[in-house]
């Protein structure tokens, strides 16, 4: 029906329009929401507040004499072992390299593409110092030194410079190994 030109459509837009606000508002106040008390996970996983986050993996260690704990990358394989600590820009205080050997011998070390200064912590079977080359520099183009050690060694702690000295890391003295695989080996 038309009035004056116009289509008497205003009263039920204004309903149509008023019953959607009620339903949103409807919709709205049913959704469910997290509070204090949960928390959704990246996974999509819903998490209660006193449940315990996941584990995260423990990595190996080494405690030094004076209890400090170095987090140890491992290197075993070749590849591994001939990379070593090369091309990184900085090493932190509580972190270093373990390299283990098949068997005892005596490795030799080099510093070439290495970018940080070390100290060279060579081991014999059982965890215990042989050697200590403290402050290898960085060398940046051959010659490089080679750092072989006094006694056959089954492993070589890498860590940062002034690390040995600073934690008490002599030669005699037995290191504590924390999941670590099959080193030191059993006596």
């Amino acid at each position: 029906m038309t009035r004056f030109g116009h289509t008497h459509t205003t009263r039920p837009r204004g309903r149509m329009a008023w019953l959607f606000l009620m339903v949103a508002a409807a919709a709205v106040s049913c959704t469910p929401t997290e509070d204090a008390a949960t928390a959704t996970t990246p996974s999509g996983r819903t998490r209660v507040a006193n449940e315990a986050p996941p584990a995260q993996p423990q990595l190996p260690q080494v405690v030094l004499p004076d209890g400090f704990e170095i987090t140890l990358e491992l290197a075993i394989t070749p590849d591994e072992l001939a990379q070593g600590l090369m091309f990184r820009p900085r090493l932190p205080d509580d972190r270093g390299m373990l390299l283990i050997f098949s068997e005892e011998r005596l490795p030799s070390i080099w510093m070439m593409n290495t970018l940080v200064a070390l100290d060279l912590v060579y081991l014999d079977r059982s965890g215990t110092v042989v050697d200590v080359v403290p402050d290898a520099q960085p060398c940046p183009a051959e010659p490089c030194p080679r750092y072989v050690p006094k006694a056959p060694s089954q492993a070589v702690l890498e860590l940062p410079s002034g690390s040995a000295a600073r934690h008490g890391v002599v030669h005699g003295e037995r290191l504590r190994f924390v999941r670590v695989p099959d080193y030191p080996t059993p006596e």
